[in-house]
């Protein structure tokens, strides 16, 4: 079975939208974070043994190109829900990290009729009850990075993805994706006031999964979303931080997979 993606352009509203896909059986539409896809990791290929992955770079991410009009949260909810049209997905299971699972959450209140299964990997778009969710803009990319892992040294793809200096090509789209991800997501910065009090109209099976030294979204948002969410399930992953399907990838992966099947 095929595990490495074909790469393609959606054509969404006139804009070319990056997509890679690979697998076969139920779709699983994965929603990246703020430093965009980072190209096609072992997370993906793992999943895409037991599922058909579709993973699209969102607007203004990576080589996908943003529409001038999309300049809110609220507009990239909606665009991705016309691209998922456009695949002629009627019906899928959404899996969304950081600031995609802040978007995963709201596609689902939006159209609940469209999401299968739900899962939430340290999602943006709460407000903690107490402390904050960190400003990785103030602290910079490579403090935000030591932040944002409980150890660098134990992922897996550690040197592939961070052992060597960036090309020029590379900075230009960090540079890019930050600027896009300020875009959707400031003021406020990382949350919708709203969502917290839509999120009960969810009938979707939904998991929750959480690194226990997350430093970036506190734990305290993923128990926001496992109360608010019926029948939402909550797994906390220990010695882990922000980016659990990076930093515990087989224990992610052995989630993910269970949830779905």
């Amino acid at each position: 079975m095929p595990t490495e993606p074909q790469e393609q352009f959606i054509d969404v509203a006139g804009t070319k939208i990056q997509l890679r896909k690979a697998g076969q059986g139920q779709p699983l539409v994965i929603l990246h974070g703020v430093e965009g896809s980072l190209d096609w990791r072992a997370y993906h290929r793992q999943l895409a043994e037991h599922f058909t992955v579709y993973a699209p770079s969102l607007p203004g991410f990576d080589q996908s190109r943003r529409p001038e009009w999309l300049e809110s949260f609220s507009d990239l909810t909606r665009f991705t829900l016309w691209f998922l049209q456009e695949l002629d997905l009627p019906k899928v299971s959404l899996l969304g990290h950081s600031i995609g699972g802040w978007l995963a959450a709201e596609m689902a209140v939006s159209c609940p009729q469209i999401v299968d299964r739900l899962v939430l990997a340290a999602a943006a778009g709460i407000q903690p009850h107490k402390g904050e969710i960190t400003d990785i803009f103030l602290h910079g990319q490579d403090s935000t990075r030591q932040m944002a892992f409980f150890d660098l040294k134990t992922i897996p793809e550690y040197e592939e993805l961070f052992g060597r200096k960036p090309s020029r090509e590379e900075r230009e789209i960090v540079v890019q994706n930050q600027e896009n991800t300020i875009r959707y997501c400031w003021k406020p910065y990382m949350f919708n006031r709203s969502l917290p009090h839509l999120l009960p109209r969810l009938r979707v099976p939904t998991l929750v999964i959480w690194g226990k030294d997350d430093r970036i979204i506190p734990l305290e948002c993923g128990e926001q979303y496992q109360q608010a969410i019926r029948g939402a399930r909550l797994e906390v992953l220990s010695q882990c931080g922000h980016n659990p399907h990076l930093e515990k990838t087989a224990q992610f992966v052995g989630l993910v997979r269970e949830f779905l099947k």
